[in-house]
């Protein structure tokens, strides 16, 4: 059997790359409460639903959505990016083996001028980042991941996925790519359905790792 090469690493943002979901449970718990007390925990049946979604299924009202664009803007321009543990020790083993990299995330260009001001050298670590304005459909649809390999010349087979929603889990699994889940948002046995394989974070994700999941998923 021929040996599969890892020519592409795509993340996620939220959750992937950044450990921001706390920070979103506390927004969408006080939006949601505000709005919909008689839905009680409606902030974690939502995580991991692009903005758009959340706003369809429950805020159907225009002048709420507008409100809650508003809040959420302002509260992102004022939100901690911190990297998910590992990650920046990770991006340098993958820079190191020359495998590209990319952002897919369902966000918008106004959310990534928020984290570039927190991260100065955000854009040199990736070949390309990717958001809902690059994109035909929201995840779960595998269009985003089909689309990032296509814009880095890579093959489905050559990548891996890293993604911690369902939407997102179920979009690279869709799009025929190896999927590495993150349990950061949601149980480890919640995710590991969708995924190849499971990992708290980056810290003990090895490149050895990748090249087994990568031969593993392609012989399956």
């Amino acid at each position: 059997m021929k040996s599969i090469t890892f020519e592409a690493a795509l993340f996620d943002l939220d959750g992937v790359v950044f450990d921001t979901e706390p920070q979103y449970s506390v927004f969408w718990g006080q939006v949601c409460r505000h709005y919909h007390p008689e839905l009680p925990g409606l902030e974690n049946k939502i995580k991991g639903q692009t903005l758009t979604q959340i706003l369809d299924a429950y805020f159907a009202d225009e002048d709420m959505r507008k409100e809650i664009v508003l809040r959420l803007d302002e509260y992102e321009m004022a939100m901690d990016y911190p990297y998910i543990p590992g990650f920046l020790s990770f991006m340098r083993m993958l820079r190191d083996a020359n495998v590209r990299t990319a952002v897919v995330t369902s966000s918008n260009v106004p959310k990534m001028e928020c984290v570039y001001k927190a991260h100065p050298d955000f854009l040199h670590l990736f070949d390309s980042v990717l958001t809902a304005e690059d994109f035909d459909e929201s995840k779960p649809s595998p269009d985003c991941y089909l689309k990032a390999a296509q814009k880095l010349g890579a093959s489905k087979d050559g990548c891996v996925v890293f993604e911690d929603s369902f939407n997102g889990l179920r979009s690279g699994m869709a799009a025929g790519m190896a999927v590495v889940g993150l349990a950061t948002t949601n149980d480890a046995d919640a995710i590991a359905p969708l995924c190849d394989i499971v990992v708290p974070d980056f810290q003990n994700l090895k490149m050895e790792d990748c090249l087994h999941l990568l031969n593993n998923h392609s012989a399956s």
